[in-house]
């Protein structure tokens, strides 16, 4: 109990500081607070004094923010407070040297996105009711956003002449008017089709975008919705539609897909944001084999004999 307490005064020492001296927002301050709570969470787990931590430390305490899944935002505010925390510390004696000082914050790398395994992509797949014309629309969007990456921007401008159904090819419009031509499966294929046919029954569409709500463009808000309510409908959580698109990419690089055709199918202009993907893959697999692999848990050390 001794411990906790004298971390939360060097805390509370800390941001009583930097209130007086910078005059820092309420809300600035209240965000600092939080992250340096992550901070002594963490230290506190891992049986150490946050004044003891090393640069190793707080690398791994970084990972442990990716892999909670904070934005890479929320990962460079954290690591910015744990900087003046420690050089606080440092100037009023505590500590002889800066850990945190030239810390680098790999945000591209160091934040793992969520993705979706195949099970759960097919589970949510399968979640609209296609007995309902509805259920139909959103089986499609569903499908399309996960044959071909799409961001939400993307599907909401979608226009019917984009769609290359014989050809099997989707014309996107990304970021900064860039356009790239992705090839779509057959599932999804037959389910654009089915919902063309259902629009079919209602006459000829005004509208030139190909998903529709009662007549009007798909608006984003509806989108990220329509996903939530589904992924909710079998049991997955923290779903939006970027999810989708994370899924699209990890997918064909577990499957073999080589990172520049799916920086390529991304329309990513920096090979270097493709390789996330890699990483994660790479962060998948170790954990696959250090689940399943029969020697992964250091059979040798406990005197089983090994061959070469």
């Amino acid at each position: 109990m001794a411990a906790n307490t004298h971390q939360r005064d060097f805390t509370r020492e800390f941001l009583s500081y930097i209130q007086v001296e910078k005059g820092l927002a309420r809300k600035t301050l209240e965000s600092y607070a939080s992250d340096l709570q992550r901070l002594n969470h963490w230290s506190t787990k891992h049986g150490k004094l946050i004044q003891d931590l090393n640069r190793g430390d707080l690398r791994k305490w970084i990972a442990s923010l990716s892999r909670e899944g904070l934005a890479p935002a929320s990962i460079s505010r954290a690591v910015s407070a744990a900087r003046g925390f420690f050089k606080f510390l440092m100037l009023d004696g505590h500590i002889k040297r800066h850990p945190a000082e030239e810390l680098d914050t790999p945000q591209r790398l160091a934040y793992l996105p969520k993705f979706l395994t195949e099970d759960e992509m097919n589970r949510l797949l399968a979640a609209p009711d296609i007995a309902t014309e509805q259920g139909i629309r959103d089986r499609a969007i569903l499908e399309l956003m996960y044959a071909a990456g799409l961001r939400v921007s993307e599907l909401i401008t979608l226009k019917h002449t984009d769609l290359d159904i014989l050809a099997g090819l989707v014309v996107c419009h990304g970021k900064g008017s860039k356009e790239r031509r992705v090839p779509i499966g057959k599932s999804a294929i037959h389910w654009v089709q089915q919902y063309t046919a259902v629009k079919a029954a209602y006459g000829k569409p005004s509208s030139p975008y190909f998903f529709l709500n009662r007549g009007k463009p798909l608006s984003r808000q509806l989108a990220w919705a329509l996903i939530r309510r589904y992924a909710s409908q079998v049991n997955i959580k923290n779903v939006s539609p970027h999810t989708l698109r994370h899924s699209f990419a990890t997918h064909l690089i577990q499957r073999g897909a080589d990172s520049r055709s799916v920086q390529a199918l991304l329309g990513h202009s920096d090979i270097s944001t493709t390789q996330i993907y890699t990483h994660m893959t790479d962060h998948h697999l170790r954990s696959a084999y250090d689940r399943h692999h029969p020697r992964a848990r250091g059979a040798a050390a406990k005197g089983v004999k090994t061959d070469d």
